[in-house]
């Protein structure tokens, strides 16, 4: 079975960690708000690639982290597209100090929320906008499996300890 979602990258090196939880993550958050996947593809670029498009099709002529394109009818079926910088999540990253996957999971799920209708082209909205990005933050976490077994004995003999894992 072929993936719903796709990631690429264009002109840019890093490694995607978690690559099948983050699609997983992202089905989830667009199930729980009532819609279903059809395809998305998520672009990893530069600056200049996505600067490229942002002033070719919306005719800006400034950096962005994201731009979303929605290929879907309006109905509750999602097709689109994610452009999504890599030099704007890390420098984001650097300047809000949290890390570069968390910064870059932040902007994910902004596009996937775009292309549910959802808008920040108002305060109030913009808002709006953040509270549920934070919201489907909180959805994430460790997959299972990748605590390493050898931890979890580590962890049961340190009894009566309240570190967690």
């Amino acid at each position: 079975m072929s993936s719903k979602i796709v990631f690429h990258k264009n002109q840019v090196r890093f490694k995607l960690d978690q690559a099948s939880h983050l699609k997983s993550w992202i089905t989830r958050i667009i199930e729980k708000e009532g819609f279903s996947l059809n395809q998305a593809s998520v672009v990893f670029c530069n600056d200049p690639f996505l600067l490229n498009i942002n002033n070719r099709f919306l005719k800006h002529k400034t950096l962005t982290d994201i731009i979303t394109f929605d290929l879907g009818d309006g109905g509750k079926e999602i097709n689109g597209e994610l452009y999504i910088s890599t030099d704007r999540v890390k420098e984001n990253s650097d300047v809000l100090g949290v890390k570069f996957h968390t910064e870059l999971r932040r902007v994910i799920i902004h596009g996937f929320l775009h292309l549910m209708g959802y808008s920040d082209k108002s305060p109030s909205k913009k808002a709006e906008m953040t509270r549920k990005e934070d919201a489907c933050l909180s959805l994430w976490s460790v997959p299972r499996g990748t605590i390493k077994k050898k931890a979890l004995k580590s962890n049961k003999a340190k009894k009566g300890s309240k570190k967690g894992f």
